[in-house]
């Protein structure tokens, strides 16, 4: 039996990692859990689960959620990242999935990696922000990074097809979110409800607005880069709508690998928890005659520019990443608040670009130090709507 700590349990990447251990009681066994704020949830899931351990954002929360809870789990409540990071490196647990959302998942992954936990990460701004850094403590600790977004699961997929010095190009598949075929006047008018209403997909609120300004694959095409040590331009985005091919390597002689599904998260949370063996899923298939057409087309740049800006940062590179992550996260809240306008987000992460540039890739510190740094100058901005 594979034992598992979970971080972001009750996020959307949480709730279906726990639906997969549900299918298979013999096969894992769920030993932590570090949640934010949805406290109901995470009650529910405790007496559930029972895990060893438990941690929440906030000491007033952990208060509530320990005098909530039966006698046996109020000495096991942890709390901020002291807690989640306790979580992350429980001796008991094989293996840690990374699903917190944003730069929160950081320090706890890298307190994984330490305690020499393999990965399960779906909690993408890890290797955004200090991929050379992570990448490199997974290779000193022996530690195994098994991707969960399906993108780069259909990817790490694929690569088995051929010989890694054999890969010409890693392509990246984007639905387009909600808002492809909108013109730039339009996309000034959207609204956080419209933008929160993807076609294809259930996600969080955080990664629904990162997809509809395309920042989302920005993030992605950053963490493909660490993750399979490709260069920056040997990675590609298409728009896919249809959400059928997950992405693609094509190779130097040719031939492209494709994989395929039905857009549920569960396919490759399954693939990384069972890797390198598949589990029976108990999920309709692929209908081919069904899908009908599946479309192909170039990202717009102009309208989307968020993934310029992520392309842009990772060709910089240094903590340039870090502060691109960081900016997008408040520029999201500040749209989500209405206090921006949609088009906003980007230009308040190209301005905060241009603003914090200073610090190593090699330094934890200076990652840290630049996250703040971008969030305090993104908060001014969205402030005061310059």
């Amino acid at each position: 039996m594979k034992t598992l700590t979970l971080l972001g349990s009750t996020g959307s990447i949480g709730c279906n990692v726990l639906d997969v251990v549900r299918s298979f009681p013999d096969r894992y066994r769920v030993t932590g859990l570090a949640a934010g704020k949805n406290i109901e949830k995470l009650y529910r899931q405790v007496l559930e689960f029972k895990p060893e351990l438990i941690s929440v954002v906030d000491p007033d929360d952990a208060s509530r959620l320990s005098k909530k809870l039966p006698h046996e789990f109020r000495s096991r409540v942890r709390y901020g990242s002291a807690g989640s990071q306790e979580v992350a490196a429980l001796g008991s647990a094989d293996m840690t999935i990374s699903a917190i959302v944003g730069a929160a998942g950081l320090l706890p992954t890298l307190a994984a990696i330490e305690a020499g936990k393999d990965i399960g990460l779906a909690n993408k701004e890890t290797l955004v922000m200090a991929g050379k850094l992570v990448m490199d403590k997974c290779r000193e600790k022996g530690v195994k990074l098994l991707p969960v977004d399906s993108e780069h699961s259909a990817i790490f997929q694929a690569l088995e097809a051929g010989h890694k010095d054999d890969v010409a190009k890693i392509i990246l598949t984007a639905s387009g979110g909600p808002f492809r075929e909108k013109s730039i006047s339009e996309l000034k008018q959207v609204t956080p409800a419209q933008a929160l209403n993807h076609p294809n997909w259930d996600m969080g609120r955080k990664i629904s607005i990162d997809s509809a300004t395309l920042m989302n694959k920005g993030l992605e095409v950053i963490e493909a880069k660490w993750l399979f040590d490709v260069s920056v331009d040997a990675i590609d985005v298409v728009v896919h709508p249809q959400s059928i091919v997950h992405s693609l390597v094509e190779f130097q002689d040719g031939s492209v690998i494709a994989q395929l599904g039905i857009p549920d998260m569960r396919i490759p949370i399954a693939y990384a928890l069972s890797y390198p063996r598949r589990l029976t899923m108990s999920l309709p298939g692929l209908n081919l005659v069904q899908c009908a057409r599946l479309e192909f087309h170039e990202p717009d740049y102009k309208k989307f520019p968020a993934l310029a800006l992520a392309f842009k940062a990772i060709r910089q590179g240094g903590i340039l990443p870090a502060v691109l992550n960081a900016a997008n996260e408040v520029a999201v809240d500040a749209f989500l608040d209405e206090k921006i306008p949609f088009l906003d987000i980007a230009k308040t992460v190209a301005t905060v670009m241009e603003q914090v540039q200073e610090g190593s890739e090699d330094s934890i510190d200076d990652i840290l130090a630049a996250d703040r740094a971008a969030r305090d100058a993104a908060q001014v901005l969205t402030k005061t709507g310059e």
